[in-house]
């Protein structure tokens, strides 16, 4: 690699960032919205993926349940990513197809919001908890790239990233946590 190469995948990013926020800023404010009314009501936030949206999802929990620029009360978030022992039970009774399904039976209310990352929207196991979720009553939200896959038409938000390159999607998607934690954080005032 030189540094023409790396000065061009730079580029492409920065160009495809412009462009999905250009587009998607008022989704994004309906989703961090209706995540803060979620939290204001004494719901919580269960996210999950696979891979690189793994740490999405525990990064999105992290910052809510901590804190993201400011000092204020911990949030509810729940990432369905980071108990070994939850996934390798679920995963070795039902199948790995039902590590988030189980989890978001487990955990999930009616009002809740359920956040499946798939830079695909392919993913069977963030499929099928999207599907539960929305079936007992949770807001689902859909993080993808592609034109969305399987999750075009069973999440409630689908915030799809118009890409194929999981690197590129990925990456946009890091934004993405930030700017639904920024909106969050502004809508839970102070603490």
């Amino acid at each position: 690699m030189d540094e023409q190469r790396i000065r061009a995948i730079a580029a492409e990013s920065v160009a495809l960032k412009q462009r999905f926020f250009a587009e998607q800023a008022g989704l994004l404010i309906q989703v961090g919205r209706r995540m803060a009314a979620c939290l204001a009501a004494g719901g919580k936030i269960l996210v999950f993926g696979n891979g690189g949206s793994a740490a999405d999802a525990q990064h999105l929990a992290g910052e809510l349940v901590g804190r993201y620029r400011r000092d204020r009360a911990a949030l509810a978030a729940l990432a369905l990513t980071t108990d070994p022992s939850v996934i390798t039970a679920i995963g070795n009774d039902l199948g790995y197809e039902a590590v988030f399904r189980r989890q978001v039976e487990a955990h999930g209310r009616p009002g809740d919001v359920a956040v499946g990352i798939s830079t695909s929207g392919r993913s069977a196991n963030v499929v099928e908890a999207l599907r539960l979720a929305r079936s007992r009553g949770l807001v689902t939200v859909g993080l993808t790239g592609g034109g969305g896959g399987r999750l075009v038409g069973i999440v409630d938000y689908l915030v799809d990233v118009p890409h194929t390159d999981t690197p590129r999607i990925q990456e946009v998607h890091g934004m993405v946590v930030h700017i639904l934690c920024e909106i969050v954080e502004e809508e839970a005032g102070q603490p």
